[in-house]
This record gives C-alpha cells, sequence and structure tokens, in this order.
C-alpha cells in the first residue's frame, strides 16, 4: 500500500489500475472533505493530512510479524484530526499485515508447535490447523502487544472491539503457492486472523485486489469465516476510479464494497462507498 505501508505501491497500483480497466481521471471538485487517507510506517517521519475525514492506521510494521515504530503518534494523529465527515465510516480505523509462511516454515521461528483449531490439532507441521493457529497468534501478538500499548500511550481507547479491523492480503507478503491445499491454508490462517479479531467483538474486513486475493485464497466456501466480510479494495489512481471500484465485485460473496483506495501524490486515498 503506497504511503501505507503494504506492498502494493503506487507504481504496482498504478499497473493494476490500467490492467484493470479502472478510471483515473480526475476526481469531482469540492469533495475534499469526504477522503479518508491510510498511513503506516513509510510515514513515521512526515507531516499528515490535516482534517481527513476518517482515518486506517497500519498497526504493523510492513510484515505480520513486526510492529509500526510510530503506531502511537499515528493513532494520535488519526483520534485529533479526523473529522468524521463521512458517517459510514468510524474515524479511526485500523489495519493488519497477513501471510502464511508454512512452506517455508523451517526459515522462521514464529510457525506453531502446537495446538487446537477448528481444523483439528496443530502439531506443528504445514497443515489447515497450524496454518489457522500461525494467523490466531499473529492477530493475538498483533492486538495485544503492538496496539494495545500504543493506543494507551496515545491516550486512545486501546479495547479491540471498539474499532474496524482490515485484513491486508497482499502477494507480496509470504504465502504458500502451487496447489488449491496450499491456497486453502491461505484461507485457514486469514480465518484464525478473523477468529482473534471477532472474539473482541470488532468489525472485520478484507482488503486486496480481486487478481491478488483470487491467487491466495482462491475459492472462499460459503461455510468459511471469510464468506460475508465486507470489502476495501485497492488498483485505483484517482477519485473517480475509486468510485467506479465501489460497483465491482467484493473480494467474496455475501460481503458488500464499502472502501476503496486510491494514490494520489504519493499517499494513499480512501473514498466511501456507503
Amino acid at each position: 500500500m503506497a504511503g501505507g505501508g503494504r506492498a502494493l505501491g503506487a507504481a504496482a497500483l498504478a499497473a493494476a489500475a490500467l490492467a484493470l480497466g479502472l478510471p483515473t481521471a480526475t476526481a469531482h471538485p469540492g469533495d475534499d472533505a469526504e477522503v479518508g487517507y491510510d498511513v503506516s510506517f513509510p510515514q513515521c517521519d512526515d507531516a499528515l493530512p490535516d482534517d481527513p475525514a476518517f482515518a486506517v492506521v497500519g498497526v504493523n510494521g510492513g510484515l505480520a510479524t513486526r510492529p509500526n515504530p510510530c503506531l502511537a503518534e499515528q493513532l494520535a494523529w488519526a483520534a485529533e484530526e479526523t473529522t468524521g465527515a463521512v458517517a459510514a465510516q468510524p474515524r479511526l480505523q485500523l489495519y493488519v499485515n497477513t501471510a502464511n509462511p508454512g512452506q517455508v516454515r523451517d526459515q522462521v521461528t514464529t510457525w506453531p508447535s502446537r495446538g487446537r483449531t477448528p481444523y483439528g490439532r496443530c502439531e506443528g507441521d504445514n497443515s489447515r490447523a497450524c496454518s489457522w493457529r500461525y494467523g490466531w497468534e499473529r492477530a493475538d501478538v498483533t492486538v495485544e502487544q503492538f496496539f494495545v500499548p500504543a493506543a494507551e500511550a496515545a491516550g486512545i481507547d486501546p479495547d479491540p472491539g471498539d474499532h474496524t479491523w482490515w485484513l491486508d492480503v497482499e502477494t507480496t507478503n509470504t504465502w504458500q503457492t502451487g496447489s488449491a491445499p496450499a491456497r486453502a491454508r491461505n484461507r485457514a490462517t486469514l480465518e484464525g486472523m478473523v477468529a482473534r479479531l471477532s472474539a473482541t467483538g470488532a468489525e472485520v474486513g478484507l482488503y486486496s485486489i480481486g487478481y491478488q486475493w483470487r491467487r491466495i485464497t482462491g475459492m472462499v466456501p460459503e461455510d468459511s469465516p471469510l464468506h460475508d466480510l465486507d470489502s476495501w479494495l485497492a488498483g485505483a489512481t484517482s477519485r473517480a476510479g475509486a468510485r467506479a471500484a465501489c460497483l465491482r465485485d467484493p473480494l467474496v460473496d455475501g460481503g458488500d464494497v464499502v472502501l476503496t483506495q486510491y494514490v494520489a501524490d504519493g499517499l494513499d486515498h480512501d473514498h466511501s462507498c456507503g
């Protein structure tokens, strides 16, 4: 995410927009008051926009295992500067990086060795059970060790259940590949993250571009906890393109496209579809 700490850079988003045929015309004048922004570690030394309608702050530092080093400062900015001009969007929202390194688990120290899951017991192998457990643990660390202390330092509500959380799903992060079972394990990781976040009472949604989402997760079955979640779509390069993206299919059936992202002047802007 250009300017937001995710792997989708401005050039990649522009290329994706052209490939997908999204409009890139200039946004309508006079509606800047309804624009939101998403930020993360790349903006740690930058002046952030004044009076955004809403903000989405990255809790991680580009990887699921790493914190955003200026999270507290950015949370404080979002709490103080956002205007709430878009009723459909909470003033402060959060996003988390995601991944599944099960195929290279011997190269990481965070792969789980045990734990009960909806897919049975994890025994440290490359299974859906351990993939689910990996996602649950990454979300748990993100909430308890990264978000809560930063929220308390920023003087904002530290209850994760009082915020909307978005799962940032991109091919640049480490995912299992090459087969339908690999994609099923990727889905299990995201389901584990959803389970941990939903247990707090939080609203959870999905951020990606359609083709990247399909490459990582494949077809999401109706009985998956991912089914029915709302979508935040990347890929536009203008406000007009972001408006058009609101009409695209959501990442999963049953959900709606409620937010779209576009890159302008090197910074991620966000448009509410509501």
